[in-house]
């Protein structure tokens, strides 16, 4: 299909990550190449600058992992999506379920740091995914279709949004649902989105989060309307992260 996205696999680093770690970066840009994937690297906002001073000309982005919804002010700690993309960066996750659950995000909040993410120019990651409690009850769909009315702002397109669906009881835990779990997931997603946002909605990308690493990538990454990974761990390492992103060699 002429609307299939480009496939996106980005590393999400969580709170790792020194200035030693540009050595990984480097090795990331040296096995990366601008072939079937688009690749990005969020590492801690401490690392930003630098690493997108390293990544100029190479193929890889570089992203942020949260932003405030305001663009200046008196936030103590806080970083607005105008500073993330001063810095560098190109995209920032937003609604991750460890903001969601950690820091009680809402869905008003997530939606609020997508807009200033576009108004900054950024890309918005906005994630979305069920727990372990809320599949077990059947409520994936349920779930997932709240969080995607309420945290995914009007007059979205490829450009400005990305998906990030991660069923909350994967992240980091080992476990993955099935291909056609992934599938079943996907394809509804699919539908919310072109049923909101028409034409523009088949060519936004939906990644999978949740547990990817070298030795599942090909089978997820093959599940129709899975455009990319949102990896966790795996990023860390560039042979694993590369090895994710051979899935579309």
């Amino acid at each position: 299909m002429a609307d299939t996205p480009r496939a996106l696999v980005a590393g999400n680093w969580k709170m790792n990550g020194l200035r030693g770690a540009s050595a990984e970066l480097e090795k990331i840009i040296q096995g990366g190449s601008a072939g079937q994937v688009d690749l990005m690297v969020c590492p801690p906002a401490t690392l930003i600058a630098g690493f997108a001073t390293l990544a100029q000309g190479a193929a890889l982005m570089i992203g942020a992992q949260d932003c405030h919804a305001e663009a200046a002010g008196a936030f103590t700690g806080d970083l607005s999506a105008e500073m993330l993309r001063d810095a560098g960066a190109v995209a920032v996750i937003v609604g991750h379920s460890e903001r969601r659950m950690l820091h009680r995000e809402t869905d008003a909040e997530v939606k609020a740091k997508a807009l200033a993410a576009w108004r900054a120019g950024l890309t918005a990651i906005v994630c979305i995914g069920e727990t372990k409690d809320q599949r077990v009850a059947d409520q994936t769909l349920d779930v997932v279709q709240a969080q995607a009315q309420s945290s995914l702002p009007d007059g979205a397109n490829a450009q400005n949004l990305v998906v990030a669906y991660e069923p909350v009881w994967a992240i980091g835990t080992g476990l993955t649902p099935t291909p056609a779990d992934v599938a079943a997931v996907h394809g509804f997603i699919r539908g919310l989105l072109e049923g909101r946002y028409g034409v523009a909605g088949r060519s936004i990308r939906i990644l999978y989060g949740g547990s990817v690493k070298p030795s599942n990538a090909s089978e997820l990454m093959q599940v129709p309307n899975v455009n990319g990974a949102l990896v966790g761990g795996a990023s860390l390492k560039a042979d694993d992260f590369l090895g994710i992103a051979r899935a579309y060699a």
